[in-house]
């Protein structure tokens, strides 16, 4: 077993592990648990009773939450003509076509978010495989593959997360940051609380979040009660 730390242990002590804390006092407690010196990320992490390999229970998506992510995103954007001219002045960080992929192929990745206009698949997919492991692959699905360039850009820069169910049932997003007023990390809680009650697959009969829990930075979690 990891050995934790001395501060670690006095936040653990906060938590009653057999209670789900309404949303409220979840997120009072998760700011009393976070010790860090600095503004750590909170996310939350969603346990469903899914088979991802099953294609109606692959649930995978993107959002832009109401009050952000706290976070700023490097944005990389695959496109030439106009369309390379739309994300430049949108706000990409890095715009290209050939020269980009080119980078990427030689081990570059400097950015958080990879955007693609569709006639720049064809080459792009040939980077799957360094690409897919870290999550960074276009998709239509999370609105990365698109003509309407200049639209993702803003998203993401907005805020705009991506969720994904792993082999094991989990979906973990970014909410926000512990500096957060309450109501703002409340109100992006429940944004993405609805996405994924909304993606309840109709063959899961029973249970379909099997817990819920909320966390900051290297802090312990806390059940969250859910319906």
């Amino acid at each position: 077993m990891a050995k934790v730390s001395k501060r670690y242990a006095e936040a653990a002590k906060l938590v009653d592990r057999t209670k789900e804390y309404p949303i409220e006092e979840a997120v009072a407690l998760m700011k009393k648990t976070s010790t860090v010196k600095f503004d750590a990320t909170v996310e939350v992490s969603f346990h469903l009773n899914v088979d991802p390999r099953h294609a109606d229970q692959l649930i995978r998506g993107a959002m832009v939450l109401p009050n952000g992510t706290g976070r700023s995103q490097t944005v990389c954007v695959v496109a030439d003509g106009d369309k390379a001219k739309e994300a430049q002045d949108a706000g990409a960080d890095f715009v290209g076509d050939q020269d980009i992929i080119d980078k990427i192929s030689k081990g570059w990745f400097d950015f958080d978010v990879l955007i693609a206009t569709p006639n720049m698949m064809g080459k792009l997919g040939r980077l799957g495989r360094v690409l897919g492991p870290k999550g960074l692959m276009p998709n239509p699905k999370t609105g990365t593959v698109t003509m309407d360039v200049a639209n993702a850009v803003d998203e993401v820069k907005k805020g705009k997360v991506t969720y994904r169910v792993d082999k094991e049932g989990n979906i973990n997003v970014l909410i926000g940051k512990v500096s957060f007023d309450d109501e703002k990390l409340i109100e992006n809680f429940q944004a993405i609380y609805q996405r994924i009650a909304k993606a309840r697959p109709t063959t899961i009969k029973g249970t379909y979040m099997k817990s819920l829990t909320l966390s900051s930075t290297m802090a312990p979690g806390i059940k969250v009660a859910h319906d």
